[in-house]
């Protein structure tokens, strides 16, 4: 009866243990699993279809973003001057975020920026790849392209060659640039697009960018003149369902904040959107909006190249920063450990919560959980019995005054107990 009463305690402990973990690290900011399969089976619509627009407003009512995406509380949002906010309510085509002041980490970034000796006393030029791809490789520009969408050859294929060119230009590092198609437009879009990713990551790049085109209809919220140039500006985005989410979101207020230095307002803002978008693979990689479908695909295409003028510089393969404003490597290192221990505490709490779930599936109950580990038990103590016993055999008699004692009073109670049984006759 002890022994079932303890594993019952036991397999509720392990269930416990795991769900403390994993709540642990869901309560973490902005921390939640990564690749989630269930995904693909999910009801959302997929981000960056026409006609699904999002308004987000403070909560004074005054409109901070338009996305062409699935809006979810918890979204935050950093815009180009530094201010942070945090999606507290969705209603179908609207959002209402709270401000939560301004982004410390990203001023810093754009002091350190803005302090050109700085940042050429930091500057360690070295090689490097970057890797471009589409998950979205359908996405086009009406105004351009006649269409939004153009299955496996739409017009963000000429937005990924005016960067993959630009970077060339600057750097003259190796730039991969993959046009796999990863049609359709779909919840699994991104499940295809993973390989891809993997491929790039294989030549080992410094960077990966995921270009894509938002679907608002309103041209004007990303058209802008900058550098004497009519261009579509740009939003980051990055997963807030991937371990290296920190990492992820440091590079990109890195890159935002040299960008917006270089080429003023280029950037618009980063975007934290519920999802992975593959940026588990690497703490260096992105996804990028260029404009939206009602943009002309040569805004976009100006924009981007814009942009790519900023990426060498803050990969450092063109002199840029070894350090940034608090001492970090360029690569966020330190940002990538951590992320690295969250996943382990991800897969010890969810291999804890499964396994206490197999043995509560399993035998229907919790008496059966304990039935189950006490039959392991017994089969365990047998397995060993015979062991024991073929030890024991071995071992001789240990030569202790305690041993000597015991056996003696052994033999003296055999003779008083022979003695009383002639006296009983």
């Amino acid at each position: 009866m002890k022994t079932k009463s303890f594993a019952i305690i036991l397999s509720v402990g392990i269930l416990l243990a795991g769900l403390g973990i994993v709540s642990h690290l869901d309560l973490a900011p902005r921390i939640v699993p990564a690749w989630n399969p269930a995904s693909i089976l999910s009801s959302e619509e997929p981000d960056h279809l026409v006609g699904k627009a999002v308004n987000i407003m403070d909560e004074k009512g005054n409109v901070i973003s338009q996305v062409c995406r699935g809006v979810a509380v918890g979204d935050e949002i950093i815009n180009y001057e530094g201010k942070h906010y945090r999606v507290i309510n969705v209603d179908r085509d609207k959002a209402v975020a709270k401000s939560l002041g301004y982004d410390k980490d990203l001023l810093a970034w754009i002091g350190y920026f803005n302090d050109e000796n700085l940042a050429l006393a930091a500057a360690t030029a070295k090689k490097g790849t970057v890797g471009v791809y589409h998950t979205h490789t359908d996405e086009a520009y009406v105004p351009s392209d006649g269409s939004a969408n153009i299955p496996f050859k739409g017009g963000i294929y000429g937005v990924g060659q005016s960067f993959v060119n630009k970077l060339r230009q600057k750097t003259g590092s190796n730039v991969l640039y993959d046009k796999t198609p990863h049609d359709p437009h779909d919840n699994s879009a991104y499940q295809r697009s993973r390989p891809t990713a993997m491929r790039l990551l294989k030549q080992n790049p410094i960077a990966i960018f995921d270009v894509h085109r938002d679907g608002i209809p309103d041209a004007g919220y990303y058209r802008a003149t900058i550098a004497n140039k009519d261009v579509s500006k740009l939003r980051l985005v990055v997963g807030r369902q991937n371990p290296n989410m920190q990492a992820n979101l440091d590079f990109a207020k890195r890159m935002m904040a040299y960008a917006n230095k270089v080429h003023p307002g280029i950037v618009k803002e980063i975007f934290m959107a519920r999802g992975n978008y593959n940026q588990d693979l690497s703490p260096t990689a992105l996804l990028i909006e260029a404009g939206t479908h009602t943009n002309t695909k040569g805004e976009a295409e100006r924009g981007i190249a814009l942009f790519a003028d900023a990426v060498p510089t803050v990969l450092g393969i063109q002199g840029g920063p070894a350090t940034g404003p608090t001492g970090r490597s360029a690569l966020t290192d330190r940002a990538a450990g951590r992320s690295g221990w969250r996943a382990v505490g991800w897969i010890l709490g969810l291999t804890l919560v499964l396994g206490g779930g197999f043995l509560l599936i399993s035998t229907g109950s919790l008496k059966g959980v304990g039935d189950r580990l006490s039959s392991i038990g017994k089969e365990f103590t047998n397995y060993l019995g015979p062991v024991k016993k073929r030890t024991g055999a071995a071992k001789k008699p240990r030569d202790s005054k305690i041993t000597q004692q015991a056996y003696h009073d052994q033999a003296d109670r055999a003779v008083i107990d022979h003695r009383d049984d002639v006296t009983e006759d």
